[in-house]
């Protein structure tokens, strides 16, 4: 588990294709490694990644097919930076919000403006998470624990401040650039708790509106 609090700023320093999935070397910059060991968690770019090797100056991990499919990892080139945070210990203060580092999706951006000394970014989710990002509510983007300031359909809007910018990959972020999503936890039990024992079923279909009134949490 994370806090979406981004720790430091990495560098893919190799890609290595190993029959279907992906070996990725990170080198670490100012992360403090001391405490990190084989087997442990980081959250590069928002995928939560296993340490299978300690060169020194950061970390190799295994990347499979399936995390391969659903987050921006297969876009990744040599020398890309990326957003670093280790696994949240009982000590560690949780300034963000609870991530699981299992993304949920790709996002894009569709524009990025500047507000003051901040800057407003609108970006654009996946039609099947937009039920899941609520105005005000948190979302994860590249392993950031951001808040929602607008949403309209399945975009949504953010507005970060110049700490922010400093201290994560999001400042080189421009209109087109592919970013990692996960949407709230709570969100997505919740969902899964209302379904009830239809969640079962392989044909349930889901959460929809036409569920939610037949089982009295819904009247148009």
């Amino acid at each position: 588990m994370f806090t979406g609090i981004i720790e430091a700023i990495g560098e893919i320093a190799a890609l290595q294709p190993k029959g279907g999935d992906l070996r990725v070397r990170v080198k670490t910059g100012k992360l403090d490694l001391a405490d990190v060991q084989l087997g442990d968690s980081i959250a590069t770019n928002g995928v939560c990644l296993t340490v299978v090797d300690l060169p020194g100056d950061g970390y190799w991990a295994d990347v499979s097919a399936e995390t391969l499919a659903v987050a921006t990892i297969g876009g990744w080139k040599l020398g890309d930076r990326v957003n670093l945070e280790k696994a949240l210990t009982p000590q560690t203060r949780l300034g963000g919000h609870i991530v699981s580092g299992h993304v949920d999706g790709i996002g894009e951006v569709v524009w990025r403006k500047s507000e003051a000394r901040a800057e407003r970014f609108r970006l654009r989710a996946p039609d099947n998470l937009a039920k899941y990002i609520a105005h005000k509510g948190s979302i994860t983007v590249d392993g950031t624990s951001l808040t929602v300031n607008a949403i309209d359909g399945a975009e949504f809007e953010l507005t970060i401040v110049p700490h922010t910018l400093q201290e994560t990959v999001m400042d080189s972020y421009r209109a087109g650039t592919r970013v990692n999503l996960e949407v709230d936890l709570i969100a997505r039990y919740l969902e899964r708790l209302l379904l009830g024992e239809a969640a079962a079923k392989s044909d349930s279909g889901g959460l929809t509106v036409e569920f939610l009134a037949q089982h009295g949490f819904y009247r148009g």
